[in-house]
């Protein structure tokens, strides 16, 4: 009889060498994430001085932004060197790489989980469109977050006359997964997660390089008990099982069985939005939506297009999809993002990566922190934040239109909403429609290229990608233009000569004061 696999976190722990590359699987507020083992790995290394100096890799966002997640080893002895695909949730570590005391990168989420089944399948690295024009691109900043980032993980080719990028296979020596139940010999099931992310590509990847793999479960089941059909990471693939009793499907959410696609709950069970700039908002995009579109929504505002569907009973007229790997359903917001109610489908991320890359996407509702004067976003750093570009590149480029959504101005703000338009009390505070970009997360000339609509929607304006850069295609009722909209940015845009008011009933639920911080 095989020895059983399962053991203490401090003795998982204890197998991982200094330098390693250690791959961490999960997504953002808690959901899927190992955090009892990296808990118990930084309290290892607090205690034993090992095994330090290594190199983290996380496809997706993790963390709680006050000390969880990947912030438990944010110590530049334990961690030199981060490739993260989204640092929105980790506030500790991205104050490391803006203080450049860690060399950090930022990759699209969708390439890194594409890039983990190269590594499993020995591949040299990824060839892919996705980055193209943006701070991945080699010729712009080539993914580095800081300037401590040296050497490179993307170069550019060229294939019959077209352009691509090329990211490099690297080995990963660990890694750090997530599931259910385990049984002795580290068969691992994930009924009671909320996403399957990249949970096997993590596994192999980690395998077929010479590595070890650490699964966190919240179960132990006897040897051979579990159902094969099942089990989502064969024990073959899997070197240690950790049980945390106390495992929770969130930060946020300690269970809930409509998360997991094991309850559906009745439809009209999701609260209406207050009338704010972020309901006027939302309110807009929805009307950029068709019967029938395959929809994602990202992380933010957008989410509130779900709910204003909900609200008007619009909500089977498409469908949603996340790129966690959710396809139809009700998008969970806040920290449980990356999650889905009565959804149809959850396979993993790399599988809806490929299907939203080849264009499976109708459209994209997307927040922006930035645009320039050509249509440019930002939405990956600034204002001394690193936030990461997530799954944003991929989506953005490979949805046939998108539409980005975000209040005009950021800082606190202080507007009316009735069925006379935008009565602005007190202006925001810093631009959002500025001169130039502390990165570049959407390319206009890109999306120029291939044709691809692009809209820019504000609780004031709305804009859209012109031939020459952005252009000003409708504004609010009660929006004075000089004062209101081109004061108040670096920039003057395109008038269309066809500029019209926005629709009135977008702001006619009530009259209503709103003090609000922007939503980014």
């Amino acid at each position: 009889m095989s020895r059983s696999k399962v053991c203490s976190a401090d003795v998982a722990i204890s197998r991982i060498a200094p330098g390693a590359t250690v791959l961490i699987d999960g997504s953002g507020g808690g959901v899927n994430e190992p955090g009892f083992v990296l808990s118990a790995l930084k309290a290892h290394f607090d205690k034993t001085g090992r095994p330090g100096h290594l190199t983290v890799v996380h496809p997706s966002g993790m963390g709680d932004g006050q000390g969880g997640g990947i912030d438990y080893l944010a110590d530049p002895h334990l961690v030199s060197k981060v490739i993260g695909g989204h640092w929105s949730w980790c506030r500790k570590m991205q104050d490391l790489a803006v203080t450049e005391q860690i060399e950090a990168w930022c990759l699209p989420q969708g390439v890194m989980s594409h890039l983990l089944r190269v590594i499993a399948g020995n591949g040299p690295g990824l060839i892919s469109r996705v980055g193209l024009g943006t701070f991945v691109d080699p010729r712009i900043d080539g993914g580095r977050i800081n300037k401590r980032a040296k050497g490179d993980y993307v170069s550019l080719m060229n294939i019959n006359d077209e352009e691509f990028l090329f990211f490099k296979a690297f080995p990963i020596d660990v890694a750090i997964i997530r599931g259910t139940v385990a049984d002795e010999e580290g068969n691992i099931t994930m009924e009671e997660e909320g996403l399957f992310a990249e949970t096997l590509s993590a596994a192999q990847a980690a395998k077929n390089s010479g590595g070890m793999v650490i699964a966190q479960v919240k179960y132990l089941a006897e040897r051979g008990s579990i159902d094969p059909r099942k089990v989502k990471v064969p024990g073959v693939l899997v070197d240690a099982v950790v049980v945390d009793a106390g495992q929770r499907l969130s930060f946020a959410t300690a269970s809930d069985p409509s998360l997991c696609g094991e309850l559906r709950i009745p439809s009209g069970g999701f609260p209406a939005l207050p009338m704010n700039a972020r309901k006027v908002i939302a309110r807009r995009a929805a009307k950029a939506l068709i019967k029938g579109d395959v929809v994602n929504l990202g992380y933010g505002m957008p989410d509130g297009v779900a709910s204003i569907l909900a609200e008007e009973g619009r909500g089977d007229e498409v469908t949603f999809t996340l790129e966690q790997g959710h396809v139809g359903g009700i998008p969970a917001t806040g920290s449980d993002f990356g999650m889905v109610r009565n959804q149809w489908a959850m396979i993993d991320a790399g599988y809806q990566f490929d299907w939203y890359d080849g264009g499976g996407l109708d459209i994209a509702i997307l927040s922006f922190a930035e645009v320039d004067g050509q249509g440019n976003v930002n939405v990956s750093k600034f204002g001394g934040r690193v936030a990461g570009i997530g799954g944003f590149v991929n989506i953005s480029q490979g949805a046939k239109r998108v539409v980005f959504v975000g209040t005009f101005k950021a800082g606190k703000q202080a507007q009316g909403f009735d069925a006379d338009g935008v009565h602005i009390k007190q202006e925001g505070g810093a631009k959002k429609f500025v001169h130039r970009l502390e990165q570049i997360s959407f390319s206009a000339l890109y999306a120029r290229k291939r044709h691809q609509p692009v809209i820019y929607v504000t609780e004031r304006c709305v804009f859209e990608l012109g031939e020459k850069g952005l252009m000003l295609i409708e504004i609010a009722p009660g929006i004075d233009l000089e004062k209101d909209i081109l004061n108040q940015m670096d920039f003057m845009p395109e008038i269309s000569s066809k500029l019209k008011m926005m629709d009135e009933r977008l702001f006619s639920e009530f009259s209503h004061q709103v003090d609000q911080e922007a939503i980014i």
